[in-house]
């Protein structure tokens, strides 16, 4: 019993991040700039006002389909206010190996995305983007489980929820926080 529970600890104590001090500063996800997957550097505040649905992708995961439901997803909600941002994300198995011009050619060219896509980048470990750090920290400190990890940012640059990566786009769950905070 007492090893399972000190098992338990470690396992708990290594998934959860303390809280990071570059980033404590930071007031909202409008504080952020990336380069787009052109890169060509873009601010997050080009987003006030929007709803967005922050999302880590890869092009050689078993969830890679769920592209098809992000952007259905970006379709449905994007003249109302709704945006989601693919960032590309090689920390999971590699699963991301590809370049930049790849990952668009991909894709565009078998998903027909049109939301925004942005350059690949570190979402756990040594290497993890000051976004992601914030935006992990923001959701309890526990690290990104994997590819498609999915956080709800509301119109004032707020983290309002995070979504397990098997959790699809167009699950109810998530609908239903995409519409209440397109409507607050």
């Amino acid at each position: 019993m007492i090893a399972t529970l000190a098992l338990t600890m470690l396992f708990f104590k290594k998934q959860v991040q303390p809280v990071p001090q570059d980033i404590l500063d930071v007031k909202n996800w409008y504080a952020f700039k990336l380069p787009d997957i052109d890169g060509k550097e873009k601010s997050m505040d080009e987003f006030k006002g929007k709803v967005v649905l922050v999302v880590n992708v890869a092009t050689k995961c078993g969830l890679t389909p769920q592209y098809e439901a992000l952007e259905a997803t970006y379709e449905k909600y994007k003249d109302k206010g709704f945006v989601i941002a693919g960032f590309p994300c090689n920390d999971f198995m590699g699963q991301e190996p590809g370049t930049e011009a790849d990952i668009k050619a991909f894709c565009t060219g078998t998903y027909h995305v049109t939301f925004p896509m942005f350059s690949k980048l570190h979402v756990k470990g040594d290497e993890q983007n000051k976004m992601y750090k914030w935006l992990v920290w923001k959701t309890g400190g526990k690290d990104i489980e994997w590819n498609f990890g999915k956080i709800l940012i509301g119109k004032e640059g707020e983290v309002i929820t995070r979504f397990d990566p098997r959790t699809k786009p167009d699950d109810p769950k998530v609908v239903e926080a995409i519409e209440k905070a397109l409507a607050n």
